[in-house]
């Protein structure tokens, strides 16, 4: 028997984000994951330990948030203008998901086919869990249009905005802790992280 979950998840490493936008680099799905997976670890950790946060499991929504767009491995990426362009087509394109996702969890042993699918469609998540990988997405997102534009490239101005906007709206104190305390650090260079982190 051959199981072709996890070179289906190696995939995302030829799947290109921000389809539509003129790229200084481009950022792989893979990439994107990871980040998102590393950011939703950290805000947990934030909410629980600076928060007191006791609805919130930090490495299961790693690896929530690790595997929360393997779907575009089967569907590709969307660009979010398309996907939702109106509520017909996000509906739509949402059943589309599910059924990469449910078409993606059989390709696992039957020993292991119940825990991969708690995560891939990420069941079992407490309400602040959600909001935590919805914020690290953003933020990911965020940090792409940061490099853009220190690239020279204003094509992400809007996005950045946009973004940026729709992160204040999430009501999170660890969300709000991420943004003050660690995202300046993405202004800087290597040499300067370096030198911040000797303080």
């Amino acid at each position: 028997m051959i199981y072709p979950f996890s070179a289906l998840f190696t995939r995302m490493n030829y799947i290109d984000r921000w389809g539509l936008m003129r790229n200084a680099r481009a950022e792989s799905l893979s990439e994107h994951s990871a980040n998102v997976a590393s950011i939703a670890h950290v805000l947990s950790e934030i909410a629980v330990a600076q928060f007191g946060a006791e609805d919130v499991r930090p490495e299961r929504v790693a690896v929530t948030a690790l595997y929360h767009d393997i779907s575009e491995t089967l569907t590709g990426d969307m660009p979010t203008p398309v996907k939702y362009r109106n509520e017909e087509i996000k509906q739509s394109y949402k059943a589309v998901e599910r059924e990469a996702e449910d078409q993606i969890v059989k390709m696992v042993p039957e020993t292991i086919k119940n825990n991969i699918k708690t995560y891939v469609k990420g069941n079992g998540l407490t309400q602040r869990e959600k909001a935590i990988i919805k914020a690290a997405d953003k933020i990911g997102a965020l940090i792409k249009c940061i490099e853009e534009a220190q690239s020279g490239n204003s094509e992400f101005k809007t996005a950045e905005e946009s973004t940026l906007a729709s992160i204040k709206a999430i009501d999170l104190p660890e969300v709000e802790f991420f943004m003050a305390e660690f995202l300046p650090a993405y202004y800087l260079t290597l040499d300067e992280l370096m030198e911040a982190s000797k303080q």
